[in-house]
């Protein structure tokens, strides 16, 4: 995604990690410390271990923003980072298919009990825009509301949890080669419609975490 997929960071002399980085931005995964070909097969505390050295043992830097993506789930990572990293905000991805919806929402109970900010929901895959005629056609999860209209699962799970939805990507071609060819889409197409759909969520996002820091700054003068 990044074009960095046959480059491996460098370990320096206290034997941290030295993050990649592509197009200004510093990226690292455990996928670049282990053979692209092998199957990583690790337990739960050598899961947590490894997340750990990704948090502590990388020379991140000054940082506006580090972006964890996680998968979805209610597991021992998902957890423990809650526990254990400050977490300013959450933005919940999902697609609209009710088993992914009904997976995500108990994600998002977690996070409510644990008292950890949730943006919105961005659903992935809305629909599908053909490239010849503009026909807009939703592909999975989607319910009739009317005899023209139908609700998709973004939709009834942001109903469901009190959450906004802060964007809807469809399924696009050009998206996916940009991913593929390692150049990310805001510097490929910037004024394509899903660039200008990333456009909008970044600044949903800066606004919450905006919303975030004032908060957080209020209740310390409080108290």
């Amino acid at each position: 995604m990044m074009g960095l997929d046959d480059l491996k960071p460098e370990i320096d002399s206290k034997k941290r990690i030295i993050p990649l980085t592509s197009y200004g931005i510093k990226c690292m995964s455990m996928g670049f410390l282990v053979d692209s070909d092998s199957a990583v097969v690790w337990r739960g505390l050598m899961v947590m271990s490894a997340v750990q050295q990704l948090l502590r043992q990388v020379i991140w830097g000054p940082l506006h923003t580090l972006v964890i993506d996680m998968p979805p789930g209610t597991g021992d990572v998902q957890l423990s980072l809650c526990q254990n990293v400050p977490i300013q905000g959450v933005v919940i991805v999902t697609t609209p298919q009710t088993l992914a919806t009904s997976d995500t929402r108990r994600g998002i109970q977690m996070l409510k009990t644990l008292n950890v900010p949730i943006y919105g929901i961005v659903e992935n895959m809305t629909e599908f825009i053909c490239p010849a005629c503009g026909h807009h056609s939703p592909l999975f999860g989607h319910q009739k509301d009317g005899p023209e209209s139908t609700v998709s699962g973004g939709d009834r799970l942001a109903e469901a949890t009190g959450l906004p939805v802060l964007a809807r990507f469809p399924i696009d071609p050009e998206l996916i080669q940009s991913a593929d060819a390692g150049k990310p889409l805001m510097f490929t197409a910037p004024q394509s419609k899903v660039g200008c759909l990333y456009d909008q969520l970044a600044e949903h996002i800066i606004k919450c975490q905006n919303q975030t820091v004032h908060t957080t700054l209020s209740s310390k003068n409080t108290s």
